[in-house]
This record gives C-alpha cells, structure tokens and sequence, in this order.
C-alpha cells in the first residue's frame, strides 16, 4: 500500500515562553496542501515574510538548539516542533510564530504531540516520497568523538548511545524502532542541562528549573527527539537506521548536510530507485488487455511500478526487432521516435488501467515537448521507464513526463500531452 502525505484537520494554537530569549510567544500549526512541506511563517512582521523548514537556512547550531535565517528574519529552538510534526507522521504543515524563538513548554514534545493528536490527522492524495539509505554514511567528529552512522533499512528506526564522560551520570541507549513509538517512548522526554551552563550564564536564570525525569534514560531518549527533529530539515522523509554516538546538533547537521550531498547527486544522476526483480504488476498478457497495441508495435512488455501519479515499466531490447532490418542493417538503433511511442504506451497503461473497459480507449498524441536522447539504445539494453503525470487529468486530456533508462543511465526524456478517446 503506497503511503500519502498527511496534515493535521484544523489549526491548533500555544502560548509560552522562549527558553533563551526570555520572550512571550504564540504559535499556530494550521493545515497545509500537499507538497508544501513545514512552512515557518512570522506573522509579527510586517508581510508575514516565510521561510522553508529547511538546513540551507541554518545560520548556527550550537549545544542548545538551531537557528535558522533567511534575508528577512530568525528563528531559534524550532527542533522541539519538527520532531513533534515528524514523530506525528505528517508532512504539510504551516507553523506560524510572532516572535523569535518557538515556546519551550516542558521542555519536550508533548503539548505539541497531544494537541496533534486531538485536533487530528487527514490523510492527503499526494503521494509520501522517501530516500532510501542504500550505502553506510556516517559523520564523525573529532572534537568530540561523536558520530552518526546510517545504513540500509526498510523503515526509519534510531539507536543512541551517550556517554556524558560523568562520575554522577551513566551511560544512557535509546531506541526507536519505528515512528509510530514516538508520541508513547520519545515524545515527553525533557531537555536538560548541567550545573555548569547555568553557572556560565548559558542559560538565563529567571527561566532555569529543575526538571523531573521520567525514566532512567530520559537524557538519551531526548537527544534521540532532539536528532529528529535535526534530520527534519533534510526535507525529505528517511527510510534508514540512524545510529548515533554522542551526538548534538552540530554533529546532527553536519550528518544531515551528507545526506543532502546524497540526495542531491541521486538527482543529479537522475536515476530513479526502481527494484527489477520483483514481479510485475502486470505481465505482457495484461498489457494487452488494456493497450490497443499488438506485436510488433507493443513497446512494453511488463510494468514492475504502479501508483495513481506514475508508472515503470520495462522494454527488452532484442535484435528481433523488425525495425532492426533497415534501422540500421551494420549498426542496429532503436529509434528514437519508437522511444517517444514507447513512453507513451506507458503513460497510456498508467491511464487506462483506471477506467472499467481499458481495450475500449486509446490515447492519441496532442504534442510531443522537450524531448532529448542522450545516448544510442542498442539490441540487448534493457531500457526502463518512468512516466509521471504532471498535473491532474482533465477532460481526457493528460501531460505526462517519460524518462528512459538503459544500465542506470538517462538514454531519452520527454514531455507528452495526449487524448484519452473511445475506440469506434
């Protein structure tokens, strides 16, 4: 079952006191659409200006929290409430604030997680897209000894491990194993601090107190809320296992900005993450239930990917193409416009697949845009596609972007517009 994005079902509001600043503050979390992500919004300036929940705006980490900036304004100590948004499962929300730094409350997550909870969570039409750590990437920082390992896994699960190099204090684990322990494990664990950063005026001492913990390992698991809330501003939802050694915000940003480098060389590559091994969803016999075409025009011959916004679907490539007679008898070439038509039968299955007699349509070419090919598809290639719609389908009209791929190489992309018709 493919996952969608989510938002909270109506506006919440708090009040309370920044931890640093001092500074009265009211905040409101209100829903937002999908793919707009976690917005800051300071409603005490003068045009609301906004700001992405984002590290490219990070200005500063320090021992005691984030601040981020963009030209126009500030904020600080937000780590509390993207680990509450991204604890609570959701992925579209406007967070507004009329002052500088985000309320402490009791130092955890957990005003935010139950009035989350109250106000409750809608479920969106877009679909939820991840990154999947597939190699080991790991920060390490020498200062400190700290480090943060990722690797491979199905799900987005945390281990920490802090050593406070203390005769008073233990060392301390923390596990979340998957997101849905959050709002019961991690949610209500409490920021803390030593005697020492009081003394030092870290902290102001109007707004210091002494805390209760709950459990024996309280400080582990808030550093555990504290790197979710970090990693949020990667932008992207994880599928990984996070391991952490000492860490803190500088060490969980400096992770966070390799994981950015990843991701945006994936996308650079443009290599989309499809599995060639699993069985298809539909086989060459259901293809031709639901396309017009017939050999030796069929130019698809299984599709391994299928969601309501895109599909992959798989050619092989063989030299008993009949094309390859004449194109070219001493250099055989798949060619191009045979790609472009193959792109399109693709994003006709995405279509038609929906509708209750497929063999009864046909999709009919409007305009074919911004087509590149990047290199010679040969017998042999196995070349994959993804076809995605760019926006919604409207009177049997659909726009549609097609990208093919030969060995994780980029060969062919292009824009297609075409009409959903009845057979006569």
């Amino acid at each position: 079952m493919l996952d969608k994005q989510k938002t909270i079902a109506k506006k919440i509001s708090f009040q309370g006191i920044g931890l640093y600043t001092e500074k009265k503050v009211t905040i409101t979390f209100k829903p937002a659409p999908e793919n707009t992500g976690f917005i800051f919004v300071r409603t005490d300036i003068k045009g609301t200006p906004y700001m992405k929940a984002n590290l490219s705006f990070l200005l500063n980490e320090t021992e005691q929290g984030l601040i981020l900036e963009n030209n126009v304004f500030k904020i600080r100590t937000s780590e509390h409430v993207l680990a509450a948004l991204t604890g609570m499962d959701l992925d579209n929300v406007i967070i507004e604030l009329d002052n500088i730094e985000f309320p402490i409350m009791d130092g955890s997550s957990k005003y935010f997680v139950e009035a989350i909870e109250k106000v409750g969570i809608i479920e969106q039409n877009a679909e939820r897209k991840y990154y999947s750590i597939k190699e080991i990437i790991s920060y390490e920082d020498s200062k400190t000894g700290g480090e943060i390992i990722a690797l491979p896994s199905k799900k987005f699960e945390i281990i920490i491990l802090m050593d406070f190099n203390s005769k008073f204090i233990d060392t301390q684990n923390a596990v979340l194993k998957n997101l849905n322990q959050f709002k019961k494990k991690i949610a209500s664990s409490k920021t803390f601090c030593f005697l020492y950063e009081k003394e030092e005026k870290i902290l102001n001492r109007n707004n210091f107190h002494f805390l209760h913990y709950n459990t024996s390992n309280e400080m582990a698991k808030h550093y555990l809320l504290d790197i979710i809330g970090d990693l949020t501003l990667i932008g992207v939802k994880l599928k990984g296992k996070i391991i952490a050694y000492k860490p803190c915000h500088y060490i969980n940003t400096q992770f966070a900005k390799r994981l950015i480098k990843k991701i945006k060389l994936l996308k650079k590559k443009d290599i989309p993450q499809f599995d060639l091994t699993k069985n298809p969803l539909f086989d060459i016999k259901s293809i031709m239930r639901i396309l017009p075409h017939k050999p030796p025009f069929l130019l698809v011959d299984k599709i391994i990917e299928l969601t309501e916004n895109y599909i992959i679907g798989v050619k092989n490539v063989t030299m008993n193409e009949p094309f390859f007679m004449g194109h070219f008898p001493k250099e055989p070439i798949m060619p191009g416009v045979l790609q472009i038509e193959a792109i399109a039968q693709v994003g006709g299955i995405l279509v038609l697949n929906k509708l209750k007699n497929p063999e009864s349509y046909s999709t009919y070419f409007l305009k074919i845009d911004k087509v590149k090919f990047k290199q010679k598809v040969v017998p042999g290639d196995l070349l994959v596609f993804q076809v995605d719609l760019l926006e919604p389908i409207r009177r049997g009209i659909i726009h549609m972007k097609g990208k093919g791929y030969v060995n994780k190489k980029l060969v062919v992309e292009a824009e297609v517009l075409a009409k959903i018709m009845k057979i006569d």
